[in-house]
C-alpha cells in the first residue's frame, strides 16, 4: 500500500484496533495470472509484536477452499470508512482555485499467510466466538445454542475454517492531513452539511479538527 508519512499508521496496536471495530476484511490469494477474493467476517487474536491470527470460514464450494488448503501467502484488506471530499469545502478554493477533488478514508492491509482447518469442533467454536461477538448488543443475543445441535453440525458440514496468520500490517488515514488547518476545517464542515458521519467522526477522532497533522 502507498503510504506516505503523514497518512501512514505506524503503531501495530492501532492497526489493530482497526481490524477489530472493522471486524470484516477482503481476504486476497494469488491464483495463477489473477486473484481470488472474498469479502469474510474474522475473528481476530492478537499475539504482541504485530502478529496475530484471523479466523474465518468459507463455503466448502468456494476456490479459496481449495486454493488454501496449504499454506499460502495472502492479503486481508479491512476499510474502516471512507468518502468524496469536494474541493469547493477547501477555504484555499476562494484564494486560488488551484484545488482538485479527492477521496478520504482509513484503511488496513494485513499480510501473511492463510491455510484451511477442517475440524468440526474449530470450526463450531469460531462460529461461536463470532456469533457471541456481534449479537453482543442485540436486545436479545442470539446463540448458537438456540439452534438445534442437528441443524448446526449440518450446516458446519457445508463449510471449512480460514486460519490467517499476521505478519504485517500497513495502516493509512488518508483525512485531509496534507491541507491546511483552514482547509480542513472545510472538509470537515462539508462533511457534516452531506450527513457523512462515519468520516467526519474519523477525522475528528485523528484530531483532524483541531488543526493537527498525524
Amino acid at each position: 500500500m502507498y503510504t506516505p508519512a503523514h497518512f501512514r499508521i505506524d503503531d501495530p496496536d492501532e492497526c489493530f484496533d482497526i481490524v477489530e471495530r472493522r471486524a470484516v476484511g477482503t481476504l486476497v490469494v494469488s491464483v495463477g495470472g489473477g486473484f481470488e477474493a472474498s469479502l469474510l467476517p474474522w475473528v481476530v487474536q492478537r499475539l504482541g509484536e504485530g502478529r496475530g491470527l484471523l479466523q474465518g470460514h468459507v463455503s466448502k464450494a468456494n476456490p479459496l477452499a481449495t486454493l488454501a488448503a496449504d499454506a499460502v501467502p495472502a492479503l486481508v484488506i479491512f476499510d474502516l470508512v471512507d468518502g468524496y471530499v469536494s474541493p469547493t469545502w477547501y477555504a484555499s478554493k476562494a484564494e486560488h482555485h488551484q484545488v482538485v477533488p479527492t477521496w478520504n478514508y482509513v484503511s488496513v492491509h494485513v499480510h501473511g499467510t492463510v491455510r484451511t482447518v477442517d475440524q468440526p469442533h474449530w470450526l463450531r467454536e469460531q462460529i461461536g466466538m463470532l456469533t457471541e461477538e456481534h449479537e453482543a448488543d442485540m436486545k436479545v443475543p442470539w446463540s448458537v445454542h438456540d439452534a438445534p445441535d442437528e441443524f448446526i453440525s449440518k450446516m458446519l458440514k457445508g463449510i471449512i475454517g480460514l486460519e490467517f496468520h499476521v505478519e504485517r500490517l500497513e495502516g493509512k488515514a488518508k483525512l485531509s492531513q496534507n491541507r491546511s488547518a483552514a482547509d480542513r476545517a472545510g472538509v470537515i464542515a462539508g462533511l457534516n452539511a452531506v450527513g457523512d458521519d462515519p468520516l467526519w467522526a474519523a477525522m475528528q477522532e485523528w484530531g483532524l479538527d483541531e488543526g493537527g497533522v498525524e
